[in-house]
């Protein structure tokens, strides 16, 4: 009897070892599979949080651009972009959060062999033009970054390539996105496309109005091919409000607008107006004012010093409506776009219609898009500080100085513009660090583990200092 026992226990150890338990190594929280579709949504929901975003850890662009100021804490507002390591966050997000999930998108979707030719065609054009903006923001971001060697998740050390290469090949593969897209066939679902519910027409639009603005930031180093890209673009860019690429948050959490989330939830009530603008929208009795910003505790409307401690109860704070919870973030608009065409009449290229129908289409649709009435802007643009007929200066100024009123709440492109048109002139912060940042130094990261082809492209584009011009910024 005891040497049965003895047997049966040495047939159950025997029999314990032979068991399979790989499945313990199965995370069951953690998916081995996603689809492409959620990849491709999440990537674009990535992007349009960072752009939109008020947070000091990354998007600091409203400081810049002197809209925004600061009540107490002045570090990001006096051009302090290393002490939270802002480059970093900013080169992170665009390279993991977006532009990897849209490359693993593509992957997916490419190696699907039952997906439909014509939907698989337009899912694959639609992820390149996303690939393309995130690509075009860290470019005119830094300058030379990686780009050909940037995707490959082998690679832990890409080469950086040359800014204008970039760009110059980010127009052609819009070329080739805009080509490809076939309205005969569906894309992405609407539930899977946030930007435009799978409508493959808006797609299109947008693609030609990215063209059209990637162009223009070219225009004064590379004319010829700008040209030819803006022509290209006219007759399919954007031509109306309802072809907006408008990434559309919801009133819930966890969804929210980054804004909201922010000011509110997050209860930061250090976010002011800045002077500049507040003053320019009250010198043109613009209706935009009481849309953009509240009243003080004394019901003016005051802006804040940039860079300078700001007592909140003396002035203005952003308005309801920029930090509702459901308020949409544009990725481009009709705005942009007709102030793009009133640049490329100016310019000399063959664009419909003349540069003061596209300026004064551009201005209503921004007032009317904030609430405002046809008849305010009517009564707007009879004003001679506004009219382009008596605004001063030369179209850079016009143009720019109201792109930069109509451009308020999208941080990083009025950054772009106000680069690239050199209008209006912002009044440096008190106690600025440095002279006007045209770009952000590269990621500390950078600097330490990939320092061979840091040092080569710092050195590429003149120094690694936020003062070095972008090859486009050429005044």
């Amino acid at each position: 009897m005891k040497k049965s026992i003895i047997f049966f226990a040495m047939l159950v150890a025997f029999t314990a070892c032979k068991k399979n338990i790989t499945s313990l190594n199965i995370d069951t929280k953690k998916p081995s599979e996603v689809p492409a579709a959620t990849l491709f949504s999440f990537a674009t929901k990535s992007y349009s949080d960072v752009v939109t975003s008020a947070s000091v850890n990354n998007n600091v662009f409203r400081f810049t651009t002197s809209q925004w100021a600061m009540v107490t804490y002045q570090d990001e507002a006096q051009y302090d972009f290393g002490t939270r390591n802002i480059p970093q966050a900013w080169w992170t997000t665009m390279y993991r959060e977006v532009l990897q999930n849209l490359a693993e998108s593509s992957n997916i979707i490419k190696a699907n062999t039952t997906l439909n030719a014509g939907i698989k065609s337009n899912q694959l054009a639609i992820i390149d033009i996303m690939q393309v903006l995130a690509f075009s923001t860290l470019v005119n971001t830094f300058g030379n970054v990686p780009y050909s060697e940037a995707l490959d998740q082998k690679n832990l050390f890409p080469k950086y390539d040359d800014a204008k290469t970039i760009s110059l090949d980010l127009l052609k593969r819009l070329n080739t996105d805009i080509a490809q897209l076939n309205t005969a066939s569906a894309g992405f679902s609407a539930s899977e496309d946030l930007i435009f519910q799978g409508n493959i027409s808006k797609w299109i639009k947008f693609g030609n109005s990215l063209r059209m603005q990637q162009a223009l930031i070219l225009a004064d180093a590379e004319n010829a091919i700008a040209k030819t890209a803006v022509e290209a673009s006219d007759a399919g860019a954007i031509s109306a409000d309802v072809d907006n690429a408008a990434f559309k948050y919801l009133a819930g959490a966890p969804n929210q607008n980054p804004l909201y989330v922010d000011i509110v939830t997050g209860g930061r009530g250090d976010y002011v107006a800045a002077k500049d603008l507040v003053d320019k929208l009250l010198a043109l009795a613009d209706p935009r004012l009481s849309q953009y910003f509240g009243t003080n505790a004394n019901g003016a409307y005051v802006g804040g010093i940039v860079g300078q401690v700001n007592t909140i109860s003396a002035v203005s704070k952003p308005g309801p409506k920029v930090y509702a919870p459901d308020a949409q973030t544009l990725l481009m608009d009709y705005v942009e776009t007709e102030f793009n065409r009133a640049e490329a009449a100016e310019r000399g290229y063959a664009v419909s219609g003349n540069a003061e129908t596209h300026y004064n289409n551009a201005v209503t649709a921004s007032i009317l898009y904030w609430g405002g009435t046809a008849a305010e802007a009517s009564a707007y643009l009879a004003n001679p500080l506004v009219s382009y007929a008596t605004a001063s200066g030369t179209w850079r100024e016009k143009i720019g100085v109201q792109k930069w009123i109509a451009l308020y709440n999208r941080p990083f492109n009025c950054w772009t513009e106000l680069r690239r048109l050199d209008f209006p002139k912002v009044t440096a912060p008190v106690g600025a660090k440095s002279g006007f940042p045209n770009r952000l130094n590269y990621p500390s990261n950078e600097q330490q583990l990939n320092g061979n082809n840091y040092t080569q492209a710092s050195g590429a584009i003149g120094g690694d200092v936020v003062t070095t011009k972008l090859f486009w910024d050429k005044f």
